[in-house]
């Protein structure tokens, strides 16, 4: 577990102080950082009132600025300064200075500012937790701004000043809050207004890769071939092709193939064929594998160096030890000993080497725990896919991704920041091998509401058959939202809309849905179904003696798609949903005319058939019922048209959640139909419109006997059964 800030973006009072804190502790040089999360609510969770959730890599949570801020002066004092005499000051910023009533404000700024004459700081003689809050709190007051200008209070707006100018880190943590915020409005200003005419925002990449320079730039997207590429997956490739291209540099595809446990060719080639569907292509494709014996001998020198050693402790035990921050029984083995163990017994796989791992000898007291002494080598005896059985020992990820990428000659290592905690490990590794240096830049992974990412639980899915494989239409694999009805344009759109911020947003799938519906509105061609059960019989009593057909443009707005038959004849079928008329009632049967109804016939609350006459000089205009409707000739066909429910109910599941305990109970809704008979032309990913029912994929096209399966396209707006935006 690691640190992890939540924001509620909409709070009536801005938590600066604790933002304000974090920032400092982000920007320092220690071996912490914590990541924040923006949420567009009110409250940060669903208890009590409280604006911040904060996790601690304890596992403790705090929902209270004070006690957070009383948290991190404990516990990283070297940064957040002075915790015992700043504490009164914290309280009553906290809880005095946030008052937007002037007239009570105004006797707790006296105080203060009486305080401060002749003090540059609220406690001692640098910055400290006070100042923090102080600072924080008139910052997030909106009363403050004309009362900090005028210098109503010469000595608060003089140390408020004073901290700004002198110490960079206040008006930073501030920008960098205002941005978030800013982010977070867009975002969810996307989400409101899906489908409409307003632009989403664009995200801004104009960011300071350290040490680039034109030409010389070199990125790397390291899948594990363990699982299909995912939407988090495509948005790491995307971005790493994005800054390989923008400095004329180079991206290298690298396969992280080093537990041959979890990983297939079928992976590796699935991920291959879905990056060329999202037109990356790597100027160099390679594989972890391709350095087993490089990273061997460089851990033999790890050891050499006293800077690793083996260790047999039941992993139930180690996993105790690293969270208590105890050294290991084997921790002071000599240099010769674990290099028999290494060498010996690990690499042959023996019954001593499996009881065996390897493990840097870091610091197994480090507040951050990625640096207390982590796994980097361990034992498998499961044949690789590309080496077969000639090892029986792999390097941990975390070991394998420093050492590699600097072989390689990447420049600029871009990730997720729920890796933060482990950028001083990746260090230390690189450092402790005289490895030439990678620069790091974080960025916030992409998160959806309801839905997982982690490929451990997808393959859950999978493997209790609750999906039919990877490409489901419910997972979020960039083929399951392919098969969906995603298209690539769209899902890259929406990758680069996001852009490489560091925040972290929950979304809502309504986003996306409505980038792609921008591209394949202007291009799906129309066509029409009628529900199978209940439809209703129209008779046109003055409708044409024989059926007849006409051309007609398949999309009314663009010509370029071209043109489909349409029957009309004077028996016709409409929808249940559409058949609640009245006889007299003049309504419009779409790309046709008007009818008045002179006969409805019903048993019971259903509409069995209707009598109607044509009125086609009536006014459209004047009607207010729009209906689809579909001639009932020998013309038609039978489709299946399926929707689609999030797997999990909860929009965000907490650390400690089960997401077995909520499993939406049912995911997948059939609809017969009775489709126009041009549907029956169409092919495997056409994605069309029906009139008045929405976007579908051909999943399966129509054989002559089997009905055509067609999935529903969300387009942003449609709610589910349980209330989320699909």
């Amino acid at each position: 577990m690691s640190f992890q800030l939540t924001v509620a973006g909409k709070a009536p009072t801005i938590p600066y102080p604790a933002l304000i804190a974090v920032f400092f502790i982000n920007s320092s040089k220690k071996d912490i950082s914590i990541p924040v999360e923006f949420v567009d609510e009110k409250l940060a969770t669903k208890e009590g009132s409280a604006s911040i959730k904060m996790v601690t890599p304890g596992g403790e949570t705090f929902v209270d600025q004070l006690d957070a801020l009383d948290y991190l002066a404990q516990t990283i004092p070297d940064i957040i300064k002075e915790k015992s005499k700043s504490q009164p000051w914290v309280k009553f910023a906290l809880e005095k200075l946030y008052n937007k009533n002037f007239k009570d404000l105004a006797l707790d700024l006296e105080k203060l500012d009486a305080h401060l004459n002749f003090r540059s700081f609220v406690v001692g003689y640098q910055v400290t937790l006070a100042d923090i809050a102080v600072w924080g709190v008139l910052r997030a007051n909106p009363l403050m701004a004309s009362v900090l200008k005028n210098e109503v209070y010469p000595n608060v707006s003089r140390w408020y000043n004073f901290l700004a100018e002198s110490d960079k880190r206040f008006e930073k943590s501030a920008e960098f809050l205002s941005n978030s915020l800013n982010e977070l409005k867009k975002a969810a200003k996307s989400a409101k207004s899906a489908g409409g005419k307003k632009e989403t925002h664009k995200a801004n990449f104009e960011i300071d890769l350290p040490g680039a320079e034109i030409g010389k730039v070199v990125t790397r997207f390291p899948p594990e071939p363990s699982g299909y590429l995912h939407i988090g997956h495509a948005k790491a490739a995307v971005l790493n092709e994005y800054f390989a291209h923008a400095y004329k540099g180079k991206l290298i595809i690298r396969f992280d193939d080093t537990n041959p446990t979890k990983e297939k060719v079928e992976f590796q080639d699935s991920i291959i064929e879905d990056l060329a569907l999202l037109g990356i292509k790597g100027d160099q494709v390679t594989y972890s594998s391709d350095y087993f014996q490089k990273m061997y001998d460089l851990a033999v020198d790890l050891i050499k160096a006293g800077k690793a050693y083996c260790d047999d402790t039941p992993s139930d035990k180690m996993r105790e030890e690293r969270m208590v921050g105890d050294a290991s029984a084997r921790r002071e083995r000599s240099i010769e000993e674990n290099l028999r163990v290494f060498t010996e017994e690990m690499k042959n796989g023996t019954e001593e080497g499996l009881k065996n791992c390897l493990r840097a000898k870091i610091d197994y007291k480090a507040l951050n725990k990625a640096l207390r002494d982590p796994v980097i080598y361990r034992c498998n005896l499961t044949p690789h896919h590309r080496t077969g059985t000639e090892w029986k020992i792999y390097p941990i990820y975390d070991f394998c991704v420093p050492v590699v990428d600097s072989i390689e000659g990447v420049t600029h290592a871009l990730r997720t920041n729920e890796y933060r905690d482990r950028n001083p490990q990746y260090e230390w590794i690189q450092k402790a091998l005289n490895l030439r240096p990678v620069a790091i830049w974080d960025f916030g992974r992409v998160n959806f509401v309801r839905t997982l990412l982690s490929k451990r639980k997808l393959q859950w899915f999978v493997d209790k058959n609750y999906v039919s494989n990877w490409d489901d239409p419910r997972f979020p694999t960039v083929r399951g939202v392919r098969r969906r009805g995603m298209t690539v344009e769209g899902l890259r759109n929406f990758i680069i809309s996001q852009g490489p911020s560091r925040n972290i947003i929950n979304l809502d799938w309504s986003v996306i849905w409505a980038l792609n519906k921008k591209i394949i509105d202007p291009v799906a061609p129309r066509f029409t179904a009628i529900d199978a059960k209940n439809a209703v019989r129209v008779k046109l009593l003055n409708g044409p003696n024989e059926p007849y057909t006409e051309k007609k443009p398949r999309h009314k707005k663009n010509p370029e798609v071209g043109e489909k038959n349409v029957v009309y004849a004077s028996d016709l079928l409409i929808d249940q949903a559409d058949a609640d008329l009245t006889e007299g009632e003049e309504v419009t049967f779409m790309d046709w005319g008007n009818v008045i109804v002179s006969k409805v016939n019903k048993l019971g609350d259903i509409v069995e058939s209707i009598e109607a006459n044509l009125h086609l000089e009536g006014d459209f205009r004047k009607t207010s019922k729009k209906l689809t409707w579909l001639a009932d000739s020998k013309d038609k066909i039978d489709v299946d048209l399926v929707d689609f429910d999030h797997l999990i109910t909860k929009d965000k599941l907490d650390e400690e959640d089960n997401f077995e305990d909520f499993l939406t109970p049912e995911t997948e809704f059939h609809t017969k139909a009775i489709a126009d008979a041009n549907v029956a032309t169409l092919q495997a990913g056409d994605i069309i419109q029906f009139e008045r029912k929405g976007y579908y994929r051909v999943d399966v096209p129509y054989k002559e006997g089997q009905p055509a399966v067609l999935f529903t396209i969300p387009d942003g707006k449609a709610v589910s059964k349980y209330g989320a935006k699909k």
